[in-house]
């Protein structure tokens, strides 16, 4: 007498017989499968072959997931049991593993370093660290799992994908959290294989709680298919199981087609897609002040702005400069000035003399103000045109070699004494209007941006 799941199971071969119409698939790759046991919303479908279980998955995934959650209910879980092996059967697939044995030994490769309080927050990164926060409190029970951050080298990524990590471990000490390099799992798959280990290595993935895989791009070509379909079924596997996945990648997703097989670029596009961007000049000063404060290291504030105008790349080469800073400071006992970090930045970033001029200031000027040149150079004393006025003037002072005088000229025909007055305002006005302030700091973040 057949079992309840089992007559299930017949029901769905119906619905499946119904929606292909081609008998002959229907009967290639679903007619020889068998349901062999069902136990807590988890069904194992036995398949006569890898050949089998292979196409089940890439062509058919999403019918027989529908109609599974359609007959079994929306909770249903499926492992697949490959019938015919030389070692017996053997289980792979999406499915919920058995709860595994948590122990205390399990290597993260977690660094304790990057955690969320020492990542540094700006316009470039606020979604992706809002987003990563949310994924760190409820792990795997939340809208962006996966979770794919990418983004230029330096930004920022594996620091945030860790913050996971410790937070999760953090929280919950038993959980089995794993951060892996893309590259050192193509090896550790490589290595599998030749030992004919392979699913020793899929079970241990299937184990993990939170799955953190560094630079997936590495992933990408033709000749890693092999790769990329097992990883495929420990997402699956994982995913299914209601476990977290974060991934991290040079590029979107989008510019990986070519190169991924096209069911796991789908999956990576199923959770939250997040861009780390390079960071703004006032993150940028703000990462230096507080690696200065954290190594004990005094450097004025022009210094520090001297850096973060001209090292703009990214987070990564901001460190090593403040370090190798530090390291001439105590090796040479001599302070931090601008002609030492000058020297140290060559040797880390390409310093490009960047050429402002007041016409390019001027016209920066109008487009935040809201003022055009003519009432600039008018003799207008209207709150607003004096602002932008004098805004130029302490712009074009701070930012070019131009003399007072000549300042004067260009703007409005004024001359020194009207500039002068300007600049000794501004400074007035930086402290005590915060409108002009925000205005004022805009100009200078677009013209140090250009």
């Amino acid at each position: 007498m057949k079992s309840n799941f089992e007559t299930q199971w017949e029901q769905c071969l119906e619905i499946v017989r119904d929606n292909l119409q081609n008998e002959e698939a229907y009967k290639a790759f679903f007619a020889s499968t068998r349901a062999i046991s069902f136990n807590e919303n988890k069904l194992v479908l036995q398949v006569p072959s890898h050949f089998v279980y292979e196409r089940l998955e890439s062509e058919y995934f999403d019918l027989l997931k529908k109609t599974l959650q359609r007959v079994y209910g929306p909770q249903i879980r499926l492992e697949y049991q490959i019938q015919v092996t030389q070692q017996g059967p053997v289980n792979v697939g999406q499915s919920s593993r058995p709860e595994a044995t948590k122990t205390p030994e399990f290597d993260t490769h977690l660094n304790p370093n990057c955690t969320f309080e020492s990542f540094f927050q700006g316009k470039s990164n606020e979604l992706a660290l809002s987003a990563a926060l949310t994924v760190a409190q409820k792990p795997g029970n939340n809208a962006f799992n996966p979770f794919f951050i990418f983004g230029a080298s330096g930004v920022g990524k594996t620091h945030l994908a860790q913050s996971i990590g410790l937070y999760v471990r953090e929280k919950n000490p038993s959980a089995r959290v794993l951060y892996v390099p893309a590259h050192l799992f193509k090896i550790q798959y490589m290595e599998a294989t030749r030992n004919n280990q392979l699913n020793d290595f899929i079970n241990f993935y299937r184990s993990v709680d939170v799955l953190i895989v560094d630079d997936i791009q590495e992933f990408a070509g033709k000749n890693l298919t092999a790769t990329q379909n097992t990883f495929f079924h420990i997402f699956n596997y994982l995913h299914g199981a209601g476990k977290q996945l974060v991934m991290t990648c040079d590029r979107p997703p989008v510019e990986l087609e070519e190169d991924l097989i096209p069911r796991l670029l789908t999956r990576f596009k199923w959770g939250f897609i997040g861009e780390i961007e390079h960071p703004d000049y006032e993150l940028r000063k703000s990462i230096l002040t507080g690696k200065c404060k954290a190594e004990g290291l005094t450097i004025s504030n022009d210094v520090i702005d001297f850096i973060a105008r001209n090292a703009t790349d990214n987070v990564r080469d901001l460190e090593g400069i403040i370090n190798s800073l530090l390291a001439h400071s105590i090796a040479f006992n001599r302070p931090v000035d601008q002609e030492l970090a000058s020297r140290v930045m060559r040797m880390i970033v390409k310093i490009e003399q960047k050429v402002i001029t007041c016409e390019a200031i001027l016209q920066q000027v109008i487009a935040t103000f809201g003022i055009d040149m003519k009432s600039i150079n008018s003799k207008s004393r209207k709150r607003e045109i004096v602002w932008a006025r004098q805004a130029a003037m302490s712009l074009c002072k701070k930012y070019t070699t131009q003399s007072v005088s000549r300042i004067g000229q260009v703007i409005g025909n004024r001359d020194h004494a009207t500039v002068l007055h300007a600049l000794k305002n501004v400074d007035d006005l930086l402290e005590t209007e915060v409108e002009f302030r925000e205005k004022y700091n805009k100009v200078e973040t677009q013209l140090q941006a250009k």
